[in-house]
């Protein structure tokens, strides 16, 4: 269990069955989806993160990724798609406060996978962790792709031929890997999650470079953003919903908090900043480039300028100093199924070798499914909506099914066939949109 002495300034949090803590205030939204197996131990953990840190906490594990394709998703569903974009906002919001209703009814609940546990039992566990690792693989696939693309264009005068009939793109992109895995060999996870300390203000760069190219840049944002393309709404609603999926470690933060009671606030307080950022990013996005805004907004900026070059940059950095965080949870469900009696050190080069063979997968799927906005799309619509909307949802109305309030089972009931009806024809939507891509990739060939 976790030394008391890793909690004594309340700023780190310890990880389960360790003795390994990781700063609070560096944890980051990609980061995502990345610490969600964060546990404390009721009588060694002294819950001391303030309000600000919450906040802090909670819009980094929800700015990431899905900051980049929000003005994509805009342009292509149309101006009136940016309701659909505040209400998954406020839906999110109002299932993370029934995530801390859930822990407050019972304290020993620790993270997301206890209280799938405590609603429905090791049935929902199992459901809910297979969830968890599935959001995480297709987000680093995500990554990944996003990788590729940007460095293409870093690189965009460069030529290298290699074996294997690799583009440049696809060496750069291997090479990028490769020094990326030997994080995976880490086991001091203060060490990890330092790699991933810059998430937010990565986030924040590319928002303010966006402005400097609005600003500065020569272009004018006089382009007319469509009024509405219903037929897209499918597919872009599972972008959107990935920019809110951070759900599986919002129980973390509840239990670090020194006044768990904010905890609801401290929701209100993050969704309605990241909100006001992605629709502020996506109108800007969309009115400087119009129907040539590519699904990563970096990709679209003039590549001649330097604040392009800040915004790449900024964008290749944050998957390549995020795989090992993404990657801790799996390790150390990995060694926590290890014989105990087997040295440390054999147990380090397991989850390295297990780590570094799961990255290379994740890069032979990158490079042969580089369609980032269709990835993106599927992972929202088939595992995000799941773990954002439907699960807390269901968590709740079991929880507390005697004393849950006519209007509030309603409410639940109804945001849980929303979100269903989200997730089935947004997976069927990007699914067919991807399997075009592919079928289109192939024959180009």
């Amino acid at each position: 269990m976790c030394d008391k002495s890793c909690n004594s300034n309340g700023n780190q949090l310890c990880l389960d069955s360790t003795n390994y803590c990781l700063p609070n205030e560096n944890r980051s939204n990609e980061n995502s989806k990345d610490l969600e197996s964060l546990a404390y131990d009721d009588q060694h953990v002294k819950s001391n993160t303030s309000f600000l840190h919450a906040v802090i906490n909670m819009i980094g594990m929800l700015i990431g990724l899905g900051q980049l394709s929000t003005p994509y998703a805009l342009e292509n569903g149309g101006w009136m798609s940016s309701i659909i974009l505040v209400g998954l906002g406020i839906m999110c919001a109002y299932t993370s406060h029934l995530l801390g209703k859930c822990l407050q009814k019972n304290p020993k609940s620790k993270d997301y996978k206890d209280i799938g546990h405590q609603a429905f039992g090791t049935k929902g566990r199992i459901i809910v962790t297979c969830f968890i690792y599935l959001e995480i693989f297709m987000a680093l696939i995500s990554y990944t792709i996003s990788l590729h693309d940007n460095l293409s264009i870093v690189f965009i005068n460069t030529n290298l031929k290699l074996l294997f009939h690799l583009s440049t793109s696809q060496i750069l992109t291997t090479i990028a890997i490769l020094i990326a895995i030997p994080s995976l060999w880490l086991r001091d996870f203060s060490s990890i999650s330092f790699l991933s300390s810059g998430g937010i203000f990565m986030s924040l760069l590319i928002f303010v470079t966006v402005a400097c190219t609005a600003i500065f840049g020569g272009i004018k944002a006089d382009h007319q953003i469509p009024f509405l393309h219903l037929q897209n709404i499918p597919s872009i609603s599972g972008l959107y919903i990935f920019s809110y999926a951070g759900h599986i470690v919002f129980p973390n933060i509840y239990t670090a908090m020194k006044d768990p009671s904010k905890f609801t606030k401290v929701s209100i307080v993050s969704f309605s900043l990241v909100t006001t950022l992605y629709i502020s990013l996506g109108f800007m996005g969309a009115k400087l480039f119009g129907p040539q805004v590519s699904s990563q907004i970096t990709l679209s900026m003039p590549h001649d300028q330097i604040i392009t070059k800040i915004a790449l940059w900024a964008t290749i950095l944050t998957p390549v100093t995020k795989y090992a965080l993404e990657f801790a949870p799996f390790a150390i469900e990995l060694e926590e199924n290890l014989p105990s009696s087997m040295k440390s050190k054999v147990k380090m080069i397991i989850r390295g070798i297990v780590g570094s063979i799961l990255l290379l997968v994740i890069l032979i799927l990158a490079l042969s499914v580089p369609y980032f906005e269709h990835v993106l799309s599927l992972t929202g619509s088939l595992v995000g909506v799941g773990i954002c909307v439907i699960f807390p949802c269901a968590f709740y109305t079991k929880v507390f099914w005697g004393e849950i309030s006519r209007m509030s089972l309603i409410l639940n009931v109804v945001l849980i066939v929303i979100g269903g009806l989200l997730g089935v024809v947004g997976t069927i939507s990007s699914s067919k949109l991807l399997a075009r891509s592919l079928k289109r990739a192939h024959h180009s060939t």
